[in-house]
């Protein structure tokens, strides 16, 4: 799988969690080779409408990790099955500058301090990972005014990636 596909899928699904707009749950997606799926399923492919010459991975949403389980004990249960080539794991963050993190270290409430901060700023993480250790990262801040920021990359958010790549390690 290539690189490209692989961040052509994060972006894909980025665009269609942030089609319900912000404050989504965590979300989970089994990446599955099209040409697999038309070979294996064609009536779901048909469904899907699966053509051919469309991308090379089809996104599968998952049951989402529970709201009450932390989310590196939720990855460290899933084992997926040889037929998904990759996983993808959405995340809402609240993200500060370094300057106001060190400002709410003396709160007695931070969190709600962190959210009720000026320079607060909602972030949309897609990671994207392949069985073959490749990985794609999108982050989008969202703007107050204008237009949300929307940043690519192989290694944006390197932990979160290898906690998802750990997913396919086998035992």
């Amino acid at each position: 799988m290539e690189s490209e596909e692989l961040l052509g899928s994060a972006v894909e699904i980025e665009r269609h969690v942030g089609a319900e707009g912000w404050d989504q749950p965590t979300l989970m997606f089994a990446l599955v080779e099209t040409a697999r799926v038309r070979a294996d399923n064609p009536e779901l492919a048909e469904r899907l409408g699966l053509a051919a010459d469309g991308p090379e991975l089809t996104t599968f949403e998952q049951t989402p990790p529970p709201d009450d389980e932390d989310l590196e004990v939720f990855l460290g249960r899933i084992q997926w099955p040889d037929d998904v080539a990759g996983a993808a794991l959405v995340v809402e963050r609240l993200v500060l500058p370094p300057e106001a993190e060190a400002e709410l270290a003396d709160s007695p409430d931070p969190l709600r301090a962190a959210r009720e901060h000026p320079s607060a700023r909602d972030m949309r993480i897609v990671v994207a990972v392949a069985r073959s250790g490749a990985t794609a990262c999108v982050l989008r801040l969202r703007a107050e005014q204008g237009e949300d920021e929307l940043l690519t990359g192989p290694d944006l958010v390197p932990g979160l990636a290898d906690a998802l790549l750990a997913t396919f390690d086998v035992a």
